[in-house]
């Protein structure tokens, strides 16, 4: 689990937008943060350790030699599911994040719409 903010960016070491790091890095792991998803954050959750269930299976088929058509079936599926949960994400982070920073205009605007359609062009090359 990551401990701090510079774990979960999910960049090689670059932060900020452009590197594919949050437009928030500014925070301090002092400052509670509160993103879009967080009112659905159980029901978020519950998804993921379904999609893990998923992939678990995934490991499982192999190990057990299943036909390699069936395995790939469930590897759509666990795809699509990721990409659904994807989609719902995206969807609570332009509700919340990226009309907060609408609201206030200027620079933050313009990062917060630079990130969320940097995250849009990585999902349409997923």
């Amino acid at each position: 689990m990551p401990t701090s903010k510079a774990d979960v960016s999910g960049g090689s070491g670059a932060s900020g937008p452009a590197a594919g790091g949050r437009a928030d890095s500014h925070l301090t792991d002092d400052a509670p943060a509160s993103y879009g998803y967080s009112k659905n954050k159980e029901q978020h959750l519950k998804r993921l350790r379904r999609i893990e269930g998923q992939i678990r299976g995934l490991q499982r088929m192999v190990d057990e030699d299943v036909y390699c058509i069936d395995i790939l079936t469930q590897v759509s599926a666990g795809t699509k599911a990721l990409q659904s949960f994807a989609v719902q994400l995206l969807e609570e982070h332009l509700r919340h994040c990226v009309a907060a920073a609408a609201v206030q205009g200027g620079e933050e605007m313009e990062a917060k719409v630079a990130e969320a359609t940097a995250a849009v062009a990585r999902l349409l090359r997923s």
